[in-house]
């Protein structure tokens, strides 16, 4: 698996969105600006985000996105998924008529990473995105800035986004 920056911006972006949402709609504007990727690649992977119905957009005034569901009921998978990106790691060593795929050496191999797929898929699947929200709120070692802007949150805004505040145990 290459997890690309496909991958990797968008997972930001959807905790971006849930930190900042508190229930209401948030702009991509926004979260270009807290997260420093472009506002046109933002675009791009959100129309991907509600196709595969991980957003959903909000018009008018006081516009932008929301979480589509529960931040329990979304996992990292179903993002990465949404944007393309490839999350199978066996997924290029499928015999091809050039290559010798009867050695016990490939298939050894083949079945090492087709069993490695399974744990990260299962992995991937059973992280949600309030999972790690709520990992990143129980953190003790954030960056300062990462670490000022929950302790504020949560100071200044005390019950909202109440599925935040519940504690559940991660692993």
């Amino acid at each position: 698996m290459r997890l690309t920056s496909k991958g990797r911006y968008a997972v930001r972006a959807i905790l971006d969105l849930t930190f900042n949402s508190n229930g209401k709609p948030v702009r991509l504007q926004e979260i270009s600006e807290r997260q420093s990727i472009s506002l046109h690649y933002l675009e791009q992977l959100f129309r991907r985000l509600r196709k595969g119905s991980v957003v959903k957009s909000v018009r008018g005034p006081g516009g932008g996105y929301v979480l589509a569901r529960s931040m329990d009921e979304i996992s990292v998978k179903e993002v990465l998924l949404s944007v393309g990106e490839n999350i199978n790691p066996a997924k290029d060593l499928i015999g091809t008529g050039d290559l010798k795929s009867d050695t016990v050496e490939f298939v050894l191999t083949r079945t090492y990473f087709e069993n490695l797929g399974v744990i990260m898929q299962e992995y991937l699947t059973t992280t949600s995105v309030g999972d790690l929200i709520r990992k990143a709120r129980g953190q003790q070692e954030l960056p300062r800035s990462a670490a000022q802007l929950l302790n504020n949150r949560s100071a200044t805004s005390p019950g909202v986004n109440s599925d935040v505040a519940k504690e559940r145990p991660v692993s």
